[in-house]
């Protein structure tokens, strides 16, 4: 189900910065545990971050811990991933997912979620 838009996208030079956003079209992000997947062509979808609905509690890739942040703002219906110290093994196409959950437990498995975004290209030189 695509009923989420991520925006941020970009090239940036390693050690950059980028934010990405994450907002729903059809369904709010409240209610909803979150996170955010990155996919690299021929290779599988992985796990970069996830938070769950009230947003107290957060996971963060090996990969990516110490750099990343998963944050939301259920105010406004919104999913945040920022990416400092960039890398060029984090090039590439990042979606943000989204699942319903009647209790606030966070959820890092791909199959587990049901609303997703079409992807943004994120693209890190040297």
């Amino acid at each position: 189900q695509v009923s989420l838009v991520e925006s941020g996208g970009g090239m940036v030079q390693a050690g950059g910065s980028l934010r990405l956003s994450c907002t729903t079209s059809v369904r709010s992000i409240s209610g909803h545990a979150g996170a955010w997947f990155r996919q690299v062509p021929g290779k599988a979808r992985e796990i970069v971050a996830a938070i769950n609905r009230d947003g107290d509690s957060a996971y963060l890739a090996d990969a990516v811990k110490g750099r990343f942040a998963i944050s939301r703002d259920n105010a406004k219906d919104t999913m945040t991933l920022q990416m400092n110290s960039l890398k060029p093994e984090d090039t590439a196409v990042y979606y943000c997912a989204a699942q319903p959950v009647p209790v606030n437990l966070i959820s890092t498995h791909e199959s587990q979620y049901y609303y997703w975004g079409q992807g943004t290209q994120v693209t890190v030189s040297t």
